[in-house]
This record gives structure tokens, C-alpha cells and sequence, in this order.
């Protein structure tokens, strides 16, 4: 299938060709570039697979680097009304990599891609090599006091108005997510353009929903851990001055995960792959290398 045109994409920055997968009778959009072993990269919320491009760039001459973007989100389609929920993100990963026939990949799962990465990942395990995690969680947060302030205000009648109306997630939160190194202007808007108007922004008003929603899921989900933290290889990679998902979430998964490795950057907030993406690269291209 031939790729769309968007007169906002950064061609330079993403100079990848598109590739398309039906699903559910939309199109799933996503980029594969190298050879080798593979690395399938799962993003978050409000981002897409552009936020994983200078990891694949970095890595493409040593692996297969396959990022999708969810339905919803990026390149892919938008449908208006859509089952956007977290766990249907998920079921939607495991027909890509089923229907693909991926095996033995190394998932490198950001933000709300931690959950929905893991589910597969607990379901496939044979499936799986490796997994790496950029400043994400797995567990339910409901009785954090940050989440229960937070809970209000995923509560409000405004929020949604908010995320429709004036594309919140990636217009506001998006940028303040970030440590030291700030997103350029230019850069934003490759994160804000791909949801042009009030009916392509269902998807990151669905993650917003899922705070609520999904807590016990997030929950079953870190009591199956042991089906991979005692048997597969496990890097988190954490920027240590992210604003949304504090330190003390990668101190819970390090509890979780006995024997995985940990990178700390320091200067980095919420997108260690926007931000430091030399020191992300090194770091999976040593975790990888070992036997």
C-alpha cells in the first residue's frame, strides 16, 4: 500500500518509508528499516513512532527495528468511533506480531506502551528475547495520593473539552514532560499535527480515560511479572527528572525485576529517546550484546 502524504512530516527527520497492516478494517501505519535480530518499539501517549526515530537510526545497521504507531495515532487511521481502550491497543500488538510472525524480539516499551507491551509479552513469552523499558509502569496506582489528586481531575467534564478542543496531551502536557534538553517548536509539531481536529484526537483522550478505567488491569498485570522477570532479560532505561512518571515507579519495577540492569539519565524527563537518544542507543546496543 502506498504511503499517505503530509505536507508537516519532517522528511528529513523521518526519512523511513511507510508500511500499513489492516486491522479491524483501518490501517495500522508503521516503519521497518534494517536487518538482523528484531526490536519492535511500542510508544505511549500523545507520541507516535516518530519519537522512536533516532533509536532506529542508531540501531538499523545492526537490527531489524520495526515501530508501529496505534491505531489512532500518528500515520495510522483515526477513526471517530473505535474501541481506543489500552487492552484493545494490546490485542492489536499481538495480531502484528503474530500475523507478522515476529520472533524472538526485543520489545522497547515507552510510557503506555509498558502495559500494553507486557500483556503480550506475558501471554507470548516464547515470543519475546528481551525487553527494555523507557519510563513507564505496571501496576495499579489508585491509592498513590498523586494519582487520587489526579483521579479529579480525569473526572472533570473539562477534560475531554480540553483534549478535543484544544489537542491538550500534545499541545500542553507533551512539552512539560521534559527535563533539561526542552522540545524544540519545530519538533512539537511533528507531535501535534498527526491529530489535525477534534475527531482524530479520540485516541489520547482514551489513554487519559484509561487512568481510570484499566487500574486493575494495570494490576493482574504486575502479579503475572514472574512469567518474564525471572526468565528474560530486562533494561530500563529511565530519565530521572520526568515530571508524570516519578523515580519511585522505576524503584517498584527494579523490586519487581530482580535481575534486570538499570541506565539512569539524569538531565532526562519523560522521552529518554528525544532527549538523550545517543546515550538510549548505547545503552540497548550493550544490553543486547550479551550472551
Amino acid at each position: 500500500m502506498e504511503g499517505k502524504q503530509y505536507k508537516w512530516l519532517d522528511n528529513t527527520e523521518y526519512p523511513f518509508k511507510s508500511h500499513y497492516f489492516e486491522i479491524n478494517n483501518y490501517q495500522l501505519h508503521y516503519i521497518e528499516e534494517g536487518k538482523g535480530e528484531t526490536i519492535l518499539f511500542v510508544h505511549g501517549t500523545p507520541s507516535w513512532s516518530f519519537d522512536f526515530r533516532k533509536l532506529v537510526k542508531g540501531l538499523k545497521d545492526s537490527f531489524r527495528c520495526i515501530a508501529i504507531d496505534h491505531i489512532g495515532f500518528g500515520l495510522s487511521d483515526k477513526p471517530e468511533n473505535y474501541d481506543y481502550s489500552t487492552i484493545n491497543h494490546s490485542r492489536t500488538l499481538e495480531r502484528f506480531i503474530l500475523d507478522k510472525k515476529l520472533s524472538d524480539v526485543t520489545l522497547v516499551l515507552h510510557d503506555f506502551g509498558g502495559p500494553i507491551g507486557f500483556n503480550f509479552a506475558l501471554h507470548y513469552p516464547e515470543k519475546v528475547k528481551s525487553i527494555v523499558v523507557l519510563n513507564s509502569w505496571l501496576w495499579s496506582s489508585e491509592n498513590e495520593p498523586e494519582f487520587i489528586k489526579l483521579s479529579k481531575i480525569l473526572k472533570s467534564p473539562i477534560l475531554p473539552f480540553l483534549y478535543k478542543r484544544f489537542n491538550f496531551s500534545a499541545r500542553f502536557i507533551l512539552p512539560k514532560s521534559f527535563g533539561d534538553k526542552k522540545l524544540p517548536k519545530k519538533t512539537l509539531k511533528q507531535y501535534t499535527r498527526p491529530f489535525a481536529n477534534r475527531k482524530q484526537r479520540n485516541g489520547t483522550l482514551a489513554f487519559a480515560k484509561s487512568l481510570l478505567n484499566d487500574q486493575d488491569w494495570f494490576e493482574e498485570l504486575w502479579a503475572q511479572r514472574e512469567v518474564v522477570s525471572h526468565k528474560k532479560p530486562v533494561l530500563f532505561i529511565w530519565g530521572m527528572k520526568d515530571p508524570i512518571i516519578e523515580p519511585k515507579h522505576l524503584e517498584k519495577f527494579e523490586s519487581g525485576f530482580s535481575k534486570s540492569a538499570t541506565v539512569r539519565l539524569e538531565s532526562s524527563g519523560h522521552f529518554p529517546q528525544e532527549e538523550e537518544p545517543e546515550k538510549v542507543v548505547g545503552a540497548i546496543k550493550e544490553f543486547t550484546s550479551q550472551p
